[in-house]
Protein backbone atom coordinates (compact mmCIF):
# COMPACT_ATOMS: atom_id res chain seq x y z
CA UNK A 1 0.00 0.00 0.00
CA UNK A 2 1.26 3.54 -0.87
CA UNK A 3 1.81 6.31 1.98
CA UNK A 4 -1.09 8.26 0.28
CA UNK A 5 -3.11 5.15 0.38
CA UNK A 6 -2.30 4.15 4.12
CA UNK A 7 -3.44 7.73 5.09
CA UNK A 8 -6.45 7.58 3.24
CA UNK A 9 -7.43 4.56 5.16
CA UNK A 10 -6.78 6.25 8.21
CA UNK A 11 -9.36 8.95 7.04
CA UNK A 12 -11.88 6.06 5.99
CA UNK A 13 -11.08 4.37 9.41
CA UNK A 14 -12.22 7.48 11.15
CA UNK A 15 -15.04 8.16 9.51
CA UNK A 16 -16.58 4.87 10.38
CA UNK A 17 -15.98 5.26 13.74
CA UNK A 18 -13.37 2.85 13.93
CA UNK A 19 -10.66 3.55 15.87
CA UNK A 20 -9.16 -0.17 16.10
CA UNK A 21 -8.62 0.37 12.54
CA UNK A 22 -7.14 3.72 12.81
CA UNK A 23 -4.84 2.69 15.41
CA UNK A 24 -3.52 -0.33 13.11
CA UNK A 25 -1.70 2.43 10.97
CA UNK A 26 0.10 4.16 13.44
CA UNK A 27 3.16 3.28 14.48
CA UNK A 28 3.36 2.38 18.17
CA UNK A 29 6.21 5.35 18.74
CA UNK A 30 4.76 7.74 15.98
CA UNK A 31 4.36 11.32 17.28
CA UNK A 32 0.94 13.65 16.60
CA UNK A 33 1.26 17.15 16.81
CA UNK A 34 -1.23 19.64 17.31
CA UNK A 35 -0.36 23.38 16.48
CA UNK A 36 -1.50 26.34 18.11
CA UNK A 37 -1.98 27.08 22.13
CA UNK A 38 -5.07 25.73 22.84
CA UNK A 39 -6.50 23.32 25.40
CA UNK A 40 -5.77 20.14 22.50
CA UNK A 41 -3.09 21.85 21.52
CA UNK A 42 0.74 19.97 21.99
CA UNK A 43 2.44 16.49 21.17
CA UNK A 44 1.14 13.20 21.52
CA UNK A 45 3.21 10.10 21.80
CA UNK A 46 1.42 7.07 20.52
CA UNK A 47 -1.88 6.90 19.25
CA UNK A 48 -3.51 5.77 22.43
CA UNK A 49 -2.49 9.08 24.05
CA UNK A 50 -3.59 10.67 20.68
CA UNK A 51 -7.14 8.60 21.18
CA UNK A 52 -7.82 9.22 24.45
CA UNK A 53 -6.54 12.79 25.38
CA UNK A 54 -7.46 13.96 21.91
CA UNK A 55 -10.07 12.07 19.28
CA UNK A 56 -12.46 10.76 22.08
CA UNK A 57 -12.83 14.78 23.39
CA UNK A 58 -14.20 15.43 19.94
CA UNK A 59 -17.92 14.49 20.26
CA UNK A 60 -17.96 16.95 23.50
CA UNK A 61 -15.71 20.01 22.16
CA UNK A 62 -17.10 20.03 18.37
CA UNK A 63 -20.91 18.79 18.30
CA UNK A 64 -21.97 16.99 14.44
CA UNK A 65 -18.14 17.27 13.47
CA UNK A 66 -17.40 16.50 9.86
CA UNK A 67 -14.06 16.51 8.12
CA UNK A 68 -14.37 16.62 4.69
CA UNK A 69 -10.80 16.08 2.50
CA UNK A 70 -10.38 18.98 0.08
CA UNK A 71 -7.24 17.63 -1.55
CA UNK A 72 -4.46 15.04 -1.33
CA UNK A 73 -0.54 15.50 -2.09
CA UNK A 74 2.00 12.87 -2.06
CA UNK A 75 5.37 12.83 -2.55
CA UNK A 76 7.74 9.32 -1.42
CA UNK A 77 7.26 8.99 2.77
CA UNK A 78 5.18 12.91 2.93
CA UNK A 79 1.33 13.03 2.52
CA UNK A 80 -0.22 16.16 2.85
CA UNK A 81 -4.31 16.31 3.05
CA UNK A 82 -5.65 20.21 3.10
CA UNK A 83 -8.89 19.46 4.97
CA UNK A 84 -11.99 21.55 6.12
CA UNK A 85 -13.24 20.41 9.16
CA UNK A 86 -16.89 21.67 10.07
CA UNK A 87 -18.89 21.22 13.66
CA UNK A 88 -21.91 23.36 15.38
CA UNK A 89 -19.31 25.67 16.56
CA UNK A 90 -16.82 25.73 14.16
CA UNK A 91 -16.08 26.10 10.05
CA UNK A 92 -12.46 26.20 9.09
CA UNK A 93 -9.23 24.98 7.00
CA UNK A 94 -6.03 22.88 8.16
CA UNK A 95 -3.47 20.80 5.94
CA UNK A 96 -2.77 17.32 7.84
CA UNK A 97 1.22 16.31 7.23
CA UNK A 98 1.90 12.75 7.40
CA UNK A 99 5.06 10.63 7.09
CA UNK A 100 4.59 7.24 6.45
CA UNK A 101 7.33 4.19 7.35
CA UNK A 102 7.15 0.30 6.10
CA UNK A 103 3.49 0.96 5.56
CA UNK A 104 3.19 2.67 9.51
CA UNK A 105 2.37 6.56 9.94
CA UNK A 106 5.42 7.68 12.25
CA UNK A 107 4.46 11.48 12.48
CA UNK A 108 1.20 13.38 11.87
CA UNK A 109 0.71 17.16 12.13
CA UNK A 110 -2.25 18.81 12.09
CA UNK A 111 -2.24 22.97 11.00
CA UNK A 112 -5.26 24.16 11.69
CA UNK A 113 -6.53 27.41 12.17
CA UNK A 114 -6.05 27.06 15.77
CA UNK A 115 -7.74 30.70 16.86
CA UNK A 116 -10.72 29.58 15.15
CA UNK A 117 -10.35 26.09 16.62
CA UNK A 118 -9.77 27.94 20.36
CA UNK A 119 -12.50 29.86 19.49
CA UNK A 120 -14.86 26.82 19.46
CA UNK A 121 -13.53 25.17 22.30
CA UNK A 122 -14.35 28.28 24.34
CA UNK A 123 -18.29 28.09 23.13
Amino acid sequence: MSPKDTVLSGYKAFSDGDMEALGSIFHRDCVITVNGDHKLSGEYNGFENWLNNFLSKIPEVFPNFNLEIVNVTAEDERVHVFVRPTADNLDSYAVHMFVVEDGFQTEFRIFDDSQKVSAALES
